[in-house]
């Protein structure tokens, strides 16, 4: 299979497209939209963002040590775009929209925005300057989540919720399901185990994640 070897760039895709809301005391709140955003760590529970440092949103958050990541579904995707194409210095972004700021749990200046099912409240630990953009390290305060993503034993069920993701400036719905984390190692019931590829190492336990 024949490939192109290119010079070196972000090719990492697809990519979660999520909304950060954040504010100063007395101001208005604002949102910008980020697709480099990922996990870092499980216990205690960070997550990222990185912004450039131009952006209006990076010296509010910078101020206040506060953001919230919130998950963006098919029905949000135009306010998600509109968020990532304006500046919150001349737009009042949730006014624009229509968005609501939710008060956070955890939070003191930053809200959520209400029509978001998943909001993720942040704390920034650490900055870290790296160029172009700086990172944004940050401690997982509290998480709010719609009810109805909920089933009747209190499982969380995403894709109730129609998320998006951004692929090389376009986004996407979620497609079909194709597996779930450790299916490769479960037996099914009545048949053996079929290898391929390289064997598989250890005890076929499911994680709860793979990290």
């Amino acid at each position: 299979m024949a490939k192109q070897c290119w010079k070196p760039g972000n090719m990492l895709y697809p990519l979660p497209a999520v909304m950060v809301s954040c504010a100063r005391e007395g101001e208005r709140p604002n949102i910008i939209t980020v697709a480099w955003t990922g996990t870092v760590c499980t216990n205690p529970p960070m997550v990222s963002i990185s912004l450039r440092p131009s952006r209006y949103s990076y010296e509010i958050i910078q101020e206040t040590g506060e953001f919230v990541i919130n998950l963006t579904t098919e029905e949000l995707a135009r306010a998600a775009d509109f968020c990532g194409v304006r500046s919150g210095r001349q737009t009042d972004k949730f006014q624009e929209t229509g968005l609501t700021p939710d008060p956070s749990s955890m939070l003191r200046h930053a809200p959520g925005i209400l029509e978001s099912p998943v909001n993720i409240e942040c704390k920034v630990w650490e900055i870290q300057q790296l160029g172009s953009h700086h990172l944004f390290l940050a401690h997982v305060a509290g998480v709010r989540v719609e009810d109805r993503l909920l089933d009747k034993s209190g499982r969380l069920d995403l894709s109730k919720a129609k998320l998006i993701a951004y692929s090389h400036g376009e986004y996407f719905t979620l497609g079909r399901l194709c597996g779930s984390f450790g299916y490769s190692v479960r037996r099914e019931k009545g048949k053996s185990l079929k290898k391929t590829g390289r064997a598989v190492s250890g005890n076929g336990r499911k994680r709860r994640s793979p990290e």
